[in-house]
């Protein structure tokens, strides 16, 4: 099931993120860019590998604000407007690297988020 974000995560969910030291960062002005290069909307899941709590079309601004790697791929718990989401995968994610150039979603330090 994929239904279109902001659908809510539920409240354990969201208790069981904040455990997992996504922190308690604002919005930082939405830097980074869904860029799913299979043309479909990209899943926002629950952890990583876990359950679908909906979708972001590619473009839509999100703001990083924790990372973790699982095997060899790299994932980020990302908010849209200030409101937590949930975990994307980081290959499906670019920001603005400055000066017209773009790469991986980075994170900021730890002192930004």
């Amino acid at each position: 099931m994929t239904s279109s974000l902001p659908s809510r995560l539920p409240a354990l969910a969201g208790s069981l993120l904040l455990l997992a030291g996504a922190g308690d960062a604002a919005a930082q002005g939405g830097r980074c860019l869904v860029d799913d290069p299979t043309g479909t909307p990209l899943n926002v899941r629950t952890a990583p590998n876990g359950a679908i709590a909906g979708t972001l079309p590619n473009g839509a601004r999100v703001d990083p604000l924790d990372e973790t790697t699982v095997g060899t791929k790299r994932w980020l718990f990302v908010s849209r407007d200030g409101e937590r989401l949930g975990w994307v995968f980081a290959a499906y994610v670019v920001c603005d690297a400055g000066e017209g150039t773009r790469e991986a979603a980075p994170i900021p330090p730890a002192g930004q988020r």
